[in-house]
C-alpha cells in the first residue's frame, strides 16, 4: 500500500525561522541587519567563508550560511580600516542570507554597520565553530526533511510508533484512547505530520495547535494530559508500523498466518503494515498491542509465524521420515 498524501520538501528556510526556532538552543543573539531576517537559506550546509574574507570568491557557497570563526575575525582584524571595510563589503554584497560570529566574539561598530547596509542579518552564538557547525547542521537537516501529512493516529506503544489509519468514524482514536488508558502515550490525533529524517527515519508528530488533544465521537475534544497525566503525550515517535483498520465485511480475506508481511510507503521508505478488521465485540486496543509486540520482536530477529512455519515443516518430515521407516 501506498501512502496517499503528497510529500514536500522545503526548498529554503527563512534566517528568522532558524533564528526563532533555535535561538536558546544554539545560544544566539541577532546584534544587526534585522531588515534581513526574511532572507532565505536556501542549502542546509554552513559555510566557512576564509577564502572569501581574502578577497576569492570562486566556488562561494552564497546560500549557505556564512560562519565567522576565530580565524576569519583574526585575519580581518589584521587589516586597515579601509581594506576590512572593502573586504566585508564585497562579502555582504553577495546576497547570502545571514552571517554567524561564534565564540562569542566581539564585534566591532564597522561590521554592525556593513549588516545593517546590506540588509544581512548578523547573529552571535556563544558555542565554539564546530560546536555550532554541527548542531545547527543537524536542525537545518531536519527543517529540509522531506515531509507529508497522513490522516491517521500515532501512538507509542512500549517504544513502537505505531499509526493508526482507516475511513472515518472506523474507531482509530476510540482505540488510541484505551490505549492510552492502558499506560501508552498518545503522538498526535487524527493528523499526522511525518518527516523523513536523515534519509533514513520517519519521525511522526502533531500540529501545534492540536498536540495532546483528542476528539472522540460523542465526547467531543479532550485534552489526554490533564486527564492521564504529561506521560500520556509525546512530542514525535518514530513510524515502526502502520496498522489499517477495515469494517468487517462477510467473506473478506484475512491474514491468518502472519506469514506475508505487508508494507506501507511513505516518503518512498516502507514500514510493515498490518490489516485489522473491525468489527462487534473484537478488543482492537488488545490486538494493536499485541501487533506492536510482533513488530517489536521482529526487529530483534524474532518471527512467531516463521519459527512456527519452519516447526511445522520439521514436523511433517519427522512424520515422513517415520512413515518410511514403518514401511
Amino acid at each position: 500500500m501506498s501512502d496517499p498524501a503528497p510529500d514536500t520538501r522545503p526548498e529554503s528556510v527563512s534566517v528568522r525561522e532558524f533564528f526563532e526556532s533555535f535561538k536558546d538552543m544554539l545560544q544566539m543573539e541577532l546584534l544587526g541587519g534585522a531588515e534581513g531576517l526574511d532572507n532565505m537559506i536556501a542549502e542546509k550546509s554552513l559555510n566557512r567563508p576564509a577564502l572569501a574574507v581574502t578577497g576569492y570568491f570562486k566556488e562561494f557557497a552564497f546560500k549557505r550560511l556564512q560562519l565567522f570563526g576565530a580565524g576569519e575575525m583574526a585575519y580581518l582584524s589584521d587589516q586597515s580600516s579601509d581594506v576590512r571595510e572593502k573586504l566585508l563589503d564585497d562579502v555582504f554584497s553577495k546576497k547570502i542570507p545571514a552571517v554567524v560570529i561564534s565564540r562569542g566574539l566581539e564585534v566591532d561598530e564597522l561590521l554592525l554597520r556593513i549588516a545593517d547596509r546590506h540588509r544581512v542579518p548578523l547573529i552571535r552564538t556563544q558555542l565554539k565553530s564546530k560546536d555550532f557547525s554541527a548542531e545547527a547542521t543537524v536542525l537545518l537537516e531536519e527543517k529540509f526533511a522531506p515531509r507529508t501529512n497522513i490522516h491517521a493516529t500515532l501512538v507509542d506503544i512500549k517504544g513502537v510508533g505505531v499509526m493508526l489509519r482507516g475511513a472515518s468514524g472506523v474507531g482509530k482514536s476510540e482505540c488510541a484512547l484505551a490505549l492510552i488508558e492502558r499506560g501508552h502515550s498518545l503522538v498526535a490525533d487524527d493528523y499526522v505530520i511525518v518527516t523523513l529524517i536523515g534519509d533514513r527515519e520517519l519521525q511522526g508528530t502533531a500540529k501545534d495547535l492540536n498536540r495532546g488533544y483528542m476528539e472522540c465521537r460523542g465526547i467531543g475534544i479532550i485534552n489526554v494530559a490533564s486527564i492521564f497525566g504529561v506521560r500520556s503525550v509525546r512530542r514525535e515517535k518514530r513510524v515502526d508500523l502502520v496498522v489499517t483498520f477495515v469494517l468487517w465485511q462477510p467473506g473478506m480475506d484475512e491474514e491468518r498466518s502472519g506469514l506475508e508481511v505487508e508494507t506501507f510507503e511513505i516518503l518512498g521508505r516502507k514500514v510493515p503494515h498490518m490489516t485489522i478488521p473491525v468489527r462487534p465485540g473484537r478488543d482492537m486496543a488488545r490486538l494493536v498491542e499485541v501487533a506492536a509486540s510482533v513488530q517489536a520482536l521482529r526487529g530483534m530477529g524474532h518471527d512467531s509465524a516463521k519459527e512456527f512455519s519452519d516447526r511445522l515443516i520439521q514436523f511433517m518430515a519427522k512424520g515422513k521420515s517415520g512413515k518410511a521407516g514403518e514401511a
